[in-house]
């Protein structure tokens, strides 16, 4: 295959451009993550008409406006990866190629706090991870897909000050801003053909390191108890386009072969930090909640998430490093699509101290056939959760999600793009627990 054959400049641009990019998308579709509290979590998600506890700062900060006490809470998702498999498809990788990710163990935090001023006013602090993630292929130097990606990373923590003014007994308002910090890495395998036998070897290993970076943004909600039964929300928060700076180094790979090494060695500039740039669009979120208690035990909730992933366009890649040391600049196509997740939560409280939880969330994709790939291959997926909550002299949530993705193949490419053809499979499980004091 021609795409796959020499060192191509254009590959090696999409490589670093993807790899800014990765995040295994085991909460929110792309490289979103929507638990940010475990109480949320044991319904779902299902909450912007609640709000009732300190993660309303992420999930309707119009909820702050209701704080009545301070508050102070802490809490980590567990995510485990319990399958991530690929398989191949014609005419590359070819069909009956097989691999897999190796299991995703992660422990994104939170913590949140919250205090009124007056009756009418209250202010809180947040601490979020609401992107992120990384996915990370075993036997990487025997990986079909090892010239796209072997590891790809991407943190991002949001540091979210928010004030809370209750209008009226039955509204409240909320406002905050956002200091999103993130940094990015990627490493994989540079692919030459070998012109003394007309087969691909590794030329090189590329990591890429983005520094830590910051961008910022805002978000808003309004909480409307219409009566003691029956409350509505909406939240929303704003997109944060961060620059990011960094350097790619090229670490060579020894064919055995001292002339191809040579020539390599003259094409490529190996061993040195190639300084690079790039931006992200993270997007923007909005949700809407209807809550209804049934009785004074049982509340249900539905709500309907927005995500304006559509602002995802490119990656535009640039290398600043002059002509000696840096590599053409690129921009990468993605065009992703504006998607909705769907959230169903039930809490019964079946006792003062003892709440019991239930959820289901149905979230779409938006990423296109044509850009699925080892770097981010993304699905439709369905979410199955329960929850419990204590309450005495300190308050713990604990919740259960079971993730189960789409299976997903990819068949086409996009313009000028080679084939990685093939099927995904991926299911995983979290574990949530926060505690409030």
């Amino acid at each position: 295959m021609q795409r796959r054959g020499g060192v191509t400049w254009r590959v090696l641009g999409a490589a670093v451009a993807l790899g800014t990019l990765a995040a295994v998308p085991m909460h929110a579709a792309g490289f979103g993550i929507f638990e940010q509290g475990t109480k949320s979590m044991g319904m779902a998600g299902a909450f912007t008409a609640q709000a009732d506890d300190p993660s309303a700062l992420f999930y309707n900060a119009g909820g702050l406006a209701f704080v009545t006490q301070k508050d102070g809470s802490i809490g980590v998702t567990y995510i485990k990866g319990l399958k991530a498999d690929f398989q191949g498809a014609n005419p590359f990788p070819g069909e009956g190629y097989r691999a897999s990710q190796k299991k995703l163990s992660e422990f994104p935090p939170h913590a949140y706090y919250v205090q009124p001023i007056n009756s009418t006013w209250k202010i809180g602090l947040g601490v979020e991870t609401p992107f992120g993630l990384t996915t990370e292929w075993e036997k990487p130097n025997q990986f079909a897909g090892r010239f796209l990606s072997t590891k790809a990373a991407l943190r991002a923590f949001d540091i979210n000050p928010t004030i809370g003014w209750q209008v009226t007994p039955n509204l409240g308002i909320g406002v905050g801003g956002i200091a999103r910090i993130s940094d990015v890495e990627l490493n994989r395998n540079i692919p030459a053909n070998n012109p003394f036998t007309q087969s691909i070897v590794d030329a090189a290993s590329l990591k890429l390191k983005g520094d830590f970076k910051e961008g910022y943004g805002f978000n808003a909600g309004i909480l409307y108890k219409a009566t003691p039964d029956f409350s509505l929300g909406f939240s929303y928060r704003s997109k944060v386009k961060l620059n990011y700076t960094g350097n790619a180094r090229l670490t060579p790979i020894s064919t055995g072969n001292a002339q191809l090494d040579a020539a390599i060695a003259a094409a490529l500039p190996l061993n040195t930090n190639l300084p690079v740039k790039t931006s992200i669009d993270f997007p923007d979120m909005a949700s809407l909640g209807l809550a209804y208690s049934f009785t004074p035990n049982l509340l249900i909730e539905a709500d309907a998430n927005w995500t304006g992933w559509s602002s995802f366009k490119n990656v535009p890649i640039t290398f600043t490093g002059g002509a000696t040391n840096s590599l053409p600049s690129t921009t990468i196509p993605e065009n992703w699509k504006d998607v909705y997740n769907y959230r169903l939560g039930l809490r019964w409280q079946a006792n003062p101290t003892s709440q019991l939880r239930l959820g289901y969330v149905y979230d779409q994709t938006p990423q296109q056939e044509e850009g699925v790939s080892p770097l981010l291959p993304d699905a439709n997926r369905n979410g199955y959760c329960i929850g419990y909550g204590y309450t005495g002299a300190w308050k713990a949530d604990f919740a259960l999600m079971y993730l189960p993705f789409k299976e997903r193949s990819r068949n086409k490419s996009f313009p000028g793009e080679g084939p990685f053809f093939g099927t995904y499979k991926t299911d995983a499980l979290l574990l949530g627990v926060t505690l409030t004091f």
